[in-house]
């Protein structure tokens, strides 16, 4: 009996080995085994029963080890896997490495503790004998005598100051009984705190939330595959759908992966779904899992779900790679959001390949969202998705009130740049006054985006990339947001001593250093990748917020999606247009999604919310449309021009990057290489470019880009490229990087 093993060894071949007769009927395919190579021993996966082509099988070595005694990659799993391969352009055994955590890669074994119980009674007389003879042994026993359970062996040992050769004589003597426990590391285990907001108990359901559950239950009680569009304003009890579809699921036999855009909106996602989980079965848990938890969580994880103790786990997008067994039913929340998107090989999208593990296993995907992707909506008016749609808010209330706050009209008043208008900070004053809370949103880190002198206007720019130093005025530096790369700011011109300098631009913390100075009685906490370096940071800050400890938060787009707070009646966008300016043909849709998210975080309780947004351009399409949060109006508008200009959803679209130090070089291949593609290819594809990338240069790398539209399927037009740059001589120092249905252009 012979294997297909796919090995974790850094290449991309099928290698054939022997079943020796000792794991025969243990291997399965995915199961993960030990396997010899030249000299050495690696990891692979069993991706199936065959025998080599033009090879002996007489010749073919033996596998040498069975790691795990269940599969470490499903059948659906591996099928997701080659998939994934053909339509991301990606080495399979590239992606059977992101599949499989860190930990289970290196076999990592279970962590376990040893428990010590006393295992018989000693008679009085016996223990002062003992305590004669053995006095650690006696002082161990009598410790052990009075604890109502097994204790940690190490406690003991710490405690009481003896040698473990103390245990070890009460062990041999059958006085003591030695057991050896698996320990599991749950990652966010005390979430319990943080989800005391959400009711244990399902919330009732208004009519337009029963209709939606009751079409997913029919949906995964079928047991086929279909995709759903859970369409509905913020605050209008999407959660609750989502929690009634898992209970139908679960009670249904089957498993669930629920994967949220960003880590930090994962805590309030756990604790309100081991809320629930815990009220309608206590043996059911769900199972965290992100690339932010530590080895072992993850593996623990991972063995929960792998052996089936676990039905559910909630995660980012590497949830989707979760080995849920019995999938059932995929829930993919604010499914618009660009973090889906992988940024680095394999450059899959978290949304669209849970939508094709759905499919593999017969399961239903649930897509949610206020503000569904263009290609998500196009798919449902087009029938390819079913619709479900709230229209109103939980018990009828009123969506937040928008105000547009012309800032053109605010710098001529104040003469100057404005960071906060007098409308917002009054508003703030008011909340502040009447103890509600308030959000500002600002999505761009730092103090300023910008240096820039007065008299001969030098603005400092990284040396390794192609873009202005951001400044920091938390420790005066200069910092680059692309490569790292930081220095003191200085006090004068770097080109002509000027003391003259000018610091342009608004990030996070000059919005809290304004807010400060204007309410400097305020309780006022910051949300940026600067300040949440601290493991767990964002939990405690949320908390705290929710506790009513904190008047004022301040933060990038960790704060914009997702939580939900009652006591928040003011939200401002300090600067509406930052999205708006960019070379992205999604600009306007990132925009509109923008506003209406961030909006949503208002007027979520009792109290009506009022959202300020601070704009330059207040008579822009995705401004205006996000007013009355008329999605199906902007979406109308917005495809009409996708439509006439070719982008997606009319067209897929493919992204092909070339990376090297030498520009012309670049330029010089990439024009050849678009040459071939011609001629190759013809009408397939539709080419664009090449031209510099918008941001030309990063870590010392130029940058140049083309583009590939086409009507065809995607697979085909990809295979074809793989096959034709395998034939092309690319230079040893070009790195070129093909990226399927990119969501950033830059």
């Amino acid at each position: 009996m012979t294997v297909g093993v796919h090995p974790l060894a850094g290449f991309d071949k099928l290698l054939h080995y022997q079943v020796p007769v000792s794991l025969r009927g243990q291997v399965q395919v995915g199961s993960l085994v030990r396997i010899p190579i030249v000299n050495r021993f690696h990891l692979g996966i069993v991706a199936e029963f065959s025998e080599p082509k033009d090879f002996p099988v007489e010749r073919c070595k033996p596998l040498a080890g069975l790691v795990y005694p269940f599969p470490a990659m499903p059948p659906d799993l591996l099928r997701l896997a080659k998939w994934m391969s053909a339509y991301y352009a990606a080495p399979l055994e590239g992606i059977i490495e992101t599949m499989l955590p860190g930990a289970v890669r290196k076999a990592a074994s279970l962590k376990q503790e040893k428990l010590l119980a006393v295992a018989r009674e000693l008679p009085a007389g016996e223990q002062a004998a003992l305590a004669k003879r053995a006095p650690a042994q006696a002082k161990v026993y009598a410790f052990l005598r009075t604890q109502p359970r097994a204790v940690a062996k190490a406690l003991v040992l710490d405690r009481l100051a003896v040698s473990a050769a103390a245990i070890t004589g009460l062990v041999e003597r059958g006085l003591v009984r030695e057991e050896t426990r698996r320990v599991e590391r749950i990652a966010y285990d005390d979430d319990h705190a943080a989800g005391e907001h959400v009711a244990a108990r399902p919330h009732a359901l208004n009519d337009e939330q029963q209709a939606a559950v009751s079409a997913l239950a029919g949906d995964v009680q079928a047991g086929v595959f279909a995709v759903r569009l859970l369409f509905g304003v913020t605050g209008s009890g999407k959660t609750e759908v989502y929690l009634r579809a898992i209970q139908e699921t679960l009670a249904a036999g089957g498993g669930v992966a629920f994967l949220v855009p960003e880590v930090a909106l994962t805590p309030q996602t756990v604790a309100r779904l081991r809320s629930r989980l815990e009220a309608i079965a206590p043996d059911h848990r769900a199972v965290v899992w992100h690339s932010s938890l530590s080895e072992g969580e993850r593996l623990d994880g991972w063995l929960a779900l792998a052996t089936g103790e676990a039905r559910v786990v909630v995660g980012a997008r590497s949830a989707v790679f979760a080995p849920v067994q019995n999938l059932r039913l995929v829930v993919v929340d604010e499914e618009h959001e660009p973090a889906y998107k992988q940024d680095e090989t394999p450059r899959y999208h978290g949304r669209d390949t849970a939508i094709y593990r759905a499919k593999l296993c017969g399961a239903v995907c649930l897509l949610g969202s206020a503000t569904p992707s263009l290609e998500s909506w196009a798919n449902a008016q087009a029938g390819k998705y079913g619709l479900l749609q709230l229209t109103k808010r939980i018990d009828d209330r009123k969506l937040p009130f928008i105000d547009i706050v012309d800032m053109r009209v605010e710098a001529m008043k104040q003469r100057g740049a404005v960071t906060l208008s007098r409308r917002l900070i009054d508003a703030l004053h008011d909340r502040l006054t009447k103890r509600e809370q308030s959000i500002l949103f600002i999505n761009r880190r730092g103090y300023s985006s910008a240096m820039q002198c007065r008299k001969c206007g030098h603005a400092e720019e990284c040396p390794h990339c192609s873009v202005t130093m951001t400044y920091h005025r938390s420790d005066e530096t200069l910092r680059c947001h692309l490569c790292g790369h930081q220095r003191g700011a200085p006090a004068r011109c770097p080109a002509c001593a000027s003391p003259e300098i000018k610091w342009r631009g608004t990030g996070t913390q000059r919005v809290e250093e304004a807010v400060r100075r204007f309410l400097p009685k305020a309780r006022i906490e910051r949300i940026d990748t600067d300040t949440m370096g601290k493991k767990n940071r964002f939990r405690e800050i949320l908390a705290a917020f929710r506790a009513g400890r904190i008047d004022i938060l301040v933060g990038t787009q960790m704060i914009a999606k997702g939580l939900d707070f009652p006591n928040v009646t003011l939200v401002g966008l300090v600067d509406a247009d930052l999205s708006m300016h960019v070379p992205d043909f999604r600009a306007n849709e990132r925009t509109f999604q923008l506003l209406v998210q961030v909006a949503g975080r208002a007027g979520r309780g009792d109290r009506a919310g009022e959202v300020m947004v601070q704009t330059f351009t207040p008579e822009a399409g995705a401004i205006q449309f996000s007013r009355h949060a008329d999605f199906a109006g902007f979406a109308q508008a917005e495809l009409k021009v996708r439509r006439a200009f070719g982008y997606p959803p009319a067209r897929h679209l493919l992204h092909h990057l070339f990376r090297g130090p030498n520009p012309e070089k670049l330029r010089f291949y990439a024009e050849q290489w678009k040459k071939r593609v011609e001629d190759a290819l013809k009408e397939k594809v539709a080419l664009m470019g090449p031209a510099a990338a918008p941001i030309e240069k990063i870590q010392d790398e130029y940058r140049w880009q083309l583009w590939y539209f086409c009507n065809a399927p995607v697979t085909g037009i990809v295979v074809e490229l793989a096959r034709l740059r395998a034939a092309f001589e690319w230079p040893d120092d070009l790195v070129q990087v093909l990226d399927v249905d990119p969501v950033n252009l830059c």
